[in-house]
């Protein structure tokens, strides 16, 4: 039985994150300690530095090798970064007023001896301060790459622990740099397919009831927990449309296993295929016109997409085994898949419109793969070490997602507003 921990729990262990790769044309970068930030209880400048270097798109300097440590850009010597092969540099100010609090940086180019921006980033719960760092790297990665960040965001995932027999299983969200993990269902049977609504207060995932499956809604702010669906069968993979007024999921009450679409207030439901084969694992396209979904009807699980509205589905995987587990990026233009060959089950890189497959993993046993909101990395679980990993879409940046037990599923949520 799913039991809820209704304001959430302290999971027992964040996920532990190696970066491999990364050195390839990262761009130096130096982020000072930001000042009047000494009684804060959090190094900011510090965690905007791990951010952009766990990208791997940026090569950070070290606070003990910088040669001086100006408060605002009037204090700066450009010659001092220059001299230490700085490209970029970050300045912080903690600035207090009427008892709250926010944060002014601004972002240097050294090389032109010029400022590129400055922003100001409130802190509206003075306890609460991570989630601050990561919005103010996520504006000085898309100032410098043109990119959006995603280290304002969340990543939830399933963990099981414990002996075989007597196995727990949780659902955990932990933000993206796996600090803060809290656990929000645990259960002594399965939990499954976590997914996150569009605006990132829900989540609707698979539980077991005395053996039953059924599909349930979770807001995360209250804890309030609802029963959507619990046919006899199967009931999963849940995925939420753009929009967040729908969810196209897996029933098999009726002959086979298909895909339908639910509204998430009212329950009312729609078939959207019909096939004598095995149809499941749905995802929306972002503008909500199609749905892609492995199905066997071909003999092997291959991927297939299909008007939102309904009508004939049409294959689009051919290269390989097997296709299965499709996931748009934002933007529409790939999807992240798990393609079998001879090398095992590894992450691919589907191009939409070209139909080009990019192979982006190791294997032998990958699955599970997930877009970050800016649609620049995939994370996804790799099975024989029973933990998670990224690549970028590139497949140049590589890290390793750790912690006790076997930890797969993973999602990727939106980027806090």
């Amino acid at each position: 039985m799913v039991l809820l921990a209704l304001l959430g729990g302290r999971a027992e262990a964040g996920l532990e994150i190696t970066v491999t790769g990364g050195d390839f044309a990262a761009l130096p970068i130096a982020v000072v300690p930001f000042a009047g930030a000494a009684d804060l209880g959090l190094d900011l400048a510090a965690l905007v530095s791990a951010d952009l270097s766990r990208s791997g798109q940026f090569r950070t300097v070290d606070p003990a090798g910088m040669l001086e440590r100006p408060a605002t850009p009037e204090q700066v010597d450009f010659r001092n970064w220059r001299a230490i092969a700085v490209d970029n540099l970050v300045l912080g100010q903690v600035v207090r007023s009427g008892g709250g609090l926010a944060v002014r940086v601004q972002l240097l180019d050294v090389l032109r001896g010029r400022q590129l921006e400055q922003f100001e980033v409130p802190a509206p719960d003075s306890r609460r301060l991570r989630p601050v760092a990561h919005r103010i790297a996520d504006l000085i990665y898309q100032r410098l790459t043109g990119v959006a960040g995603y280290f304002n965001s969340q990543i939830a995932y399933v963990a099981v622990t414990g002996p075989v027999g007597n196995r727990l299983h949780q659902i955990v969200i932990a933000d993206s740099d796996g600090y803060n993990p809290v656990t929000v269902a645990s259960s002594r049977e399965p939990l499954m397919s976590p997914a996150w609504s569009p605006n990132r207060q829900t989540l609707a995932y698979v539980g077991f009831e005395r053996g039953r499956s059924a599909i349930y809604i979770h807001e995360l702010a209250s804890g309030a927990l609802r029963k959507l669906v619990s046919e006899r069968g199967i009931n999963g993979a849940p995925a939420w449309s753009p929009d967040g007024r729908l969810l196209a999921i897996t029933l098999s009450f009726e002959v086979n296993s298909d895909i339908y679409v639910i509204e998430a207030g009212s329950g009312v439901r729609r078939q959207l295929t019909r096939n004598f084969a095995i149809d499941t694992e749905p995802d929306w396209s972002p503008d909500g016109s199609e749905i892609v979904f492995t199905s066997d009807r071909g003999g092997q699980p291959q991927i297939y997409v299909v008007n939102s509205g309904g009508g004939e589905a049409r294959r689009i995987t051919f290269e390989g085994r097997q296709n299965s587990r499709a996931r748009f990026s934002p933007d529409g233009k790939w999807l992240a898949l798990v393609n079998q060959d001879e090398n095992g089950y590894r992450i691919g890189l589907l191009d939409y419109k070209t139909r080009a497959l990019r192979i982006l993993s190791e294997g032998p046993n990958d699955e599970s793969p997930s877009f970050s909101p800016n649609g620049a990395v995939v994370v996804y679980a790799v099975q024989s070490r029973n933990e998670l990993a990224t690549v970028t879409v590139d497949g140049r940046i590589r890290q390793r997602l750790s912690q006790p037990g076997d930890v797969h599923e993973p999602a990727w949520s939106p980027v806090a507003p």
